[in-house]
């Protein structure tokens, strides 16, 4: 049962700082302008762990001008990145393998995904983040990065804005031993893997991850392994 402050008591997160510090989580969202068939008129902030989950009340004016009351709950983990290294010559990307429990109690065998290495922006900019997940999952020095495109993974429930990037690399580029964080809980396995083995892997569920798919469908019909090359 989710416990509910007496009235007047100071709300963390709101009215006080909660475990992270934050106040206000319940003002995001209110004064959004740019869609007139939306108006947002209350915003409960329902849990704020790590992360914050939100429920927003808002009329909504529908395409025969009717109005209606709706609710949505929004779960705001900030923005991401996502890098995908790539090796030309020897036909290769490098990957990661780790648990992940969302998938894991939603169906998948073992939990343990094959993916690009992605992280959380934090405080960085989206740059920046890629080369330090790259450093940290896979131990790789990134040199130049390619901006591909920004995307909502799961536009119905979560605000993360993920954003894309690929990078060449050689082996001489790992030049650390990768595996994340593990004062983090991380334990990450680096695997390097055959493009084309890996486009199989998506055929037959092997790679299940939406960026990680995403990222190769881009490789082999606009980026390094397109046919004819760049």
């Amino acid at each position: 049962m989710m416990h509910v402050p007496a009235a007047g008591t100071p709300r963390p997160g709101v009215d006080a700082p909660d475990r992270r510090g934050r106040t206000g989580l319940d003002r995001v969202g209110r004064d959004l302008r740019g869609n007139p068939d939306v108006v947002v008129r209350d915003v409960e902030v329902t849990s704020d762990g790590w992360h914050v989950l939100r429920r927003t009340t808002f009329d909504l004016r529908r395409r025969d001008g009717t109005w209606t009351v709706q609710q949505r709950e929004t779960y705001d983990r900030g923005d991401g990145a996502t890098l995908l290294l790539y090796d030309r010559e020897r036909r290769t990307v490098l990957l990661t393998r780790q648990f992940r429990y969302p998938a894991y109690v939603n169906g998948h065998p073992d939990g343990l995904l094959l993916e690009a290495a992605a992280g959380l922006i934090d405080a960085d900019d989206p740059e920046t983040a890629v080369r330090r997940e790259a450093a940290e999952e896979l131990g790789v020095h990134v040199g130049a990065v390619e901006h591909l495109f920004d995307l909502f993974m799961s536009p119905g429930s979560v605000t993360e804005r993920l954003h894309f990037y690929a990078a060449p690399y050689a082996p001489a580029d790992r030049t650390g031993a990768g595996g994340g964080v593990a004062e983090e809980g991380e334990d990450i396995e680096v695997v390097e893997v055959d493009v084309d083995e890996a486009l199989a892997m998506c055929r037959d569920g092997r790679i299940c991850d939406g960026k990680t798919v995403t990222l190769l469908q881009w490789a082999v019909l606009h980026g390094p392994f397109r046919a004819g090359g760049r």
